[in-house]
């Protein structure tokens, strides 16, 4: 691999193991420290590897340079205070060698700990999603602010302010107890689920970011699942759920980067591979005597990949639907109940059902009842299909609202 490619490549599997585990030594409020040492060191790389070429192990060269800039400034900070401290009268200070452990099972131990860290209840769920794929997914400010569909300045301002409320808040990096680490782990996983799906349904047209936005969120679940402590049914149900849409991902967009809907998707670019690990997971999930969200979620998804379209079929959808808006109800779910009602009841009766959730800002609403109304009242339709096509964002979605409205 070129350097070109080879260093940015470093810096998306290497910078958040090395901030994470620096932050754990330093101190959570120490973050922007962790985070400078680690960028320097990937400065140092580009600088260094330029001249005299890709060292034979680029890995262990980072995380030894990584080490001393961070053993110095350790260095610096101890013979820094041993001048300001009234308690030390005289003399150097002693200076025991720090130890910046950078073993894989320190790495591993020290991202679980900061994943619970960032997913703190203090911390707003958008600065946590902002600090996790920063600081757990390693990615830069351009592409947060590209996931997010806004600028360089609000992401930097939205980071800034999540620093200082770990600050305030003297936020620990640390395991929780057995008696917390339940209702902690709700919060982690909720960070993660929105993690992918801002992923899975940004309006970003950058396909790549938006894949391996998705992909970062499954790899954090499965840390979690690696965990003994962390590896419980709802992350297993999580982690299923996440496998089944991730496999429809070809599928669900168009090559211009517009949405087709289930019904007009190409079943053979679904991922066979992904289907089997969510069958995996969701197998998993099964222990236990808590049913969660996730779990309904994923066995919906499941029956989403299973190609008979039958009345069985959306049958079970359809309950499933019921009871997941019984213990989570979100209008989202509400509006996808509707597609499932309207195949195992028929449009009219999901016609009905749909008007009565009045989503009257989202494009996907108009875009399903124009659906349902085709071939019951076509005019009726095309107001619907006009009204997404208001609303739609990207022109390759307007693009496909169009065509619908012209085949009318």
């Amino acid at each position: 691999m070129e350097k070109q490619e080879l260093i940015p490549h470093l810096f998306r599997t290497e910078y958040r193991k090395i901030v994470a585990v620096l932050c754990r030594r330093f101190g959570f409020d120490q973050m922007e420290t962790a985070e400078d040492i680690t960028s320097d060191t990937f400065l140092a790389a580009a600088q260094s590897w330029s001249f005299k070429g890709i060292p034979p192990d680029p890995t262990a060269w980072l995380y030894n340079v990584a080490k001393n800039k961070a053993k110095n400034h350790l260095q610096r900070h101890t013979v820094f205070e041993s001048k300001v401290s009234p308690e030390i009268k005289n003399g150097t200070p002693e200076f025991d060698e720090p130890d910046i452990d950078l073993s894989p099972q320190n790495i591993n131990d020290s991202q679980l700990q900061m994943m619970f860290a960032i997913c703190h209840p203090a911390i707003s769920p958008e600065a946590q999603i902002g600090l996790s794929l920063r600081i757990l997914c390693g990615f830069g400010i351009d592409e947060i602010a590209d996931a997010f569909v806004t600028n360089k300045e609000n992401i930097n301002k939205r980071l800034f302010r999540a620093k200082e409320k770990i600050r305030n808040e003297k936020i620990k990096i640390g395991f929780p107890g057995p008696a917390e680490i339940e209702e902690r782990l709700d919060n982690v996983l909720t960070t993660i689920y929105l993690l992918f799906s801002e992923g899975y349904y940004s309006v970003s047209q950058n396909q790549i970011l938006r894949k391996e936005l998705c992909f970062e969120a499954m790899r954090l679940c499965h840390m979690l699942i690696e965990n003994n402590e962390t590896n419980k049914p709802q992350v297993n149900a999580l982690l299923s759920l996440m496998c089944f849409h991730a496999s429809r991902f070809e599928a669900r967009m168009g090559k211009n980067g517009e949405h087709i809907l289930y019904d007009d998707q190409d079943i053979t670019l679904w991922d066979a591979d992904l289907i089997s690990k969510g069958g995996y997971f969701l197998k998993c999930a099964t222990t236990g005597n808590r049913l969660s969200k996730y779990h309904i979620e994923a066995t919906i998804a499941y029956w989403n990949t299973q190609k008979a379209d039958t009345k069985e079929k959306w049958e079970n959808v359809l309950q499933l639907y019921n009871h997941l808006l019984q213990i989570a109800y979100s209008p989202i779910a509400a509006l996808n109940r509707t597609y499932a009602l309207s195949k195992a009841n028929g449009k009219k009766e999901a016609i009905i059902e749909a008007e009565k959730l009045k989503l009257t800002d989202n494009q996907f609403y108009f875009t399903l009842l124009g659906e349902l109304y085709t071939g019951i009242d076509n005019e009726q339709a095309k107001l619907n299909f006009k009204k997404a096509l208001h609303i739609a964002r990207s022109p390759a979605d307007k693009q496909i609202i169009q065509k619908k409205i012209e085949l009318l």
